[in-house]
Order: C-alpha cells, then structure tokens, then sequence
C-alpha cells in the first residue's frame, strides 16, 4: 500500500535579490519591503501562503535584509504606543498579520547564484517534504488565491506543480513557457518547459507565473547542478532533471492577473489596482487618475 501523501506545510520566499531596478530607492531598503498601497510586497505573498495553509515561512535572505525579519516579529515599542493611544485597530492589524512563534526560518544565500541556489539553501529547513516556492516580486491578483487552487491541484493530483497564466504570443520568448497536454484544462499534465523559447518556437503560450510546488528531490538534483544561462544555477534546469527522471509536473491555469512588482510598470499598475479596490481609496484615487490622463 503507497504511502499517504504528505500535506504542503512550509513555503520558501527567495527573498535575497538586491534590487537594482529600483535603486536609489532600494539601497537601504529591501526592494521585498517596498509597499503596494500599505503592506509591503513581501507581505502579500505570505499573505497568499498563509491563507492557503501554509504553517511554516521560509526566507532565504542576503545582506541588507534584516528588515524582512523585523517586519515578521513583534515591535514592542509601536504596539505599546498603539495600545496608549487607543488606536485598537491598528494594533489588531499588527498583531493579526504576526506568523505565530516558531513559523518562520531565515537563512542566508551568500552568493548571488540564481534562483536553483537560493532553494538549495532552504534544504535544511524544508527537510523532506514537498513544499510551495513563491517568487516575491510576482503578485497573483483577484479571485482564488493561487497557491490556494495549487494545493488543491496537488492533493487531487500528487506531483509536482507550477503556476501558468497566457501571455501574447508576440512575448512568449520573453517568458518561461510550459507545453502541456490541455492547453484549455484548469489543471494539465506539462510535456515541456522552455526557458525564453526563440519567437515562433514556443510550445504554447502559457508563461511560469513564479509559484510552484516541488518535492525534495531536486535538493539533491541543485546539489550537483552546474551553472546555466547567466553562470548562475537554474531551477528550472533541476525541474527538467527531474521529468526527465520520470517525476510528474502539473501546470495549474491562475485566471487573475499578475503584476511582476519588480518592474516600474508593474510596481506602479499593482500600487493602483490594490488601491481601486479599497473603498476608502478608490472614489478619491479614481478622481486622481482621471485628473492626470
């Protein structure tokens, strides 16, 4: 009898990335710590993970990054003045977002070698269990959370599993891009993945939108793997290791919209969007919009 499934209890945030798009804003600041309306970028993501289920937070940090850490832990000083003050629901805000004690792990990636490196540096902490991987820079907008619908592909499912969203056809050689068996399915089995495929070479046009969930297995696959496009270690060249192998890969359609926040354009477009849905932001923004186009 096949052992049962182990559950997607711990998600791991690359967040050691330095920024430079975003400088001079982001040479003491995280570019992760930068903020979409109110709450900082990184913070939706762990919002995502955490209304999914996820129990445990992972961050694989670099230098200049202690802020992340302090933003998931207690600020006596603020919440003590919150309290004297009276200003109960902001202080319940705080305290609501907190990860409870003991569900977040740092650990640093030391050396800037790409995105396989930075998940090899969570193995210890992962341990041996499937886990979530979430790219902070990537927001998943509207409707059902997408790592949410991502469990539920992989509990029905089992395997691996990668977030997709369609793209023009005209900028698929900009993308990671999967071929899958149902072009149109909710959830597909993948039958290729091409990294940035030469226009008019693509197997389809649906883009890896930076969620996956993964199971330990490629630890042992980013140990050994050598450096790829940039000299630096791709995940997505373990991920073909592994189906070469003959380990299963799903590609789970995410219906909303993406705002790749470590863009301007999509920093900006994501600051409005999240604000137009405020209602107390949205009659006084709309008005400014409308003022300046």
């Amino acid at each position: 009898m096949p052992a049962p499934q182990k559950r997607i209890r711990k998600a791991v945030f690359p967040v050691a990335g330095l920024g430079t798009r975003f400088l001079p804003a982001t040479k003491a600041i995280p570019k992760e710590m930068l903020t979409v309306v109110d709450r900082p970028v990184i913070q939706h993501v762990v919002d995502e993970a955490r209304s999914a289920g996820i129990e445990h937070l992972v961050f694989v940090t670099g230098r200049n990054k202690p802020s992340i850490e302090e933003h998931f832990d207690h600020q006596p000083e603020l919440e003590t003045t919150l309290s004297e003050r009276g200003k109960t629901k902001e202080l319940e805000a705080l305290l609501k977002d907190l990860p409870a004690a003991g569900a977040t792990s740092f650990t640093r990636q030391q050396a800037p070698l790409g995105l396989g490196h930075a998940v090899w540096c969570a193995r210890d902490l992962v341990g041996d269990e499937p886990f979530a991987l979430l790219l902070p820079d990537m927001l998943h907008h509207g409707g059902k959370g997408c790592l949410a619908e991502m469990i539920e592909a992989y509990n029905e499912h089992g395997g691996n599993h990668i977030a997709v969203s369609p793209v023009p056809d005209s900028e698929t050689h900009q993308y990671g891009i999967v071929g899958v068996e149902d072009a149109k399915a909710k959830v597909s089995r993948i039958t290729q993945m091409v990294e940035k495929p030469k226009q008019g070479t693509a197997p389809s046009n649906l883009h890896i939108t930076g969620r996956y969930i993964l199971h330990p297995e490629i630890f042992a696959i980013l140990a050994t793997q050598e450096r790829g496009a940039g000299g630096e270690i791709q995940l997505t060249d373990a991920m073909l290791a592994m189906q070469k192998a003959g380990k299963p890969y799903h590609a789970v359609r995410f219906d909303g919209t993406i705002y790749d926040t470590g863009t301007k354009i999509g920093f900006l477009l994501a600051n409005v969007a999240y604000g137009l849905e405020r209602d107390d932001l949205a009659p006084a923004l709309k008005a400014g919009i409308a003022k300046l186009v």
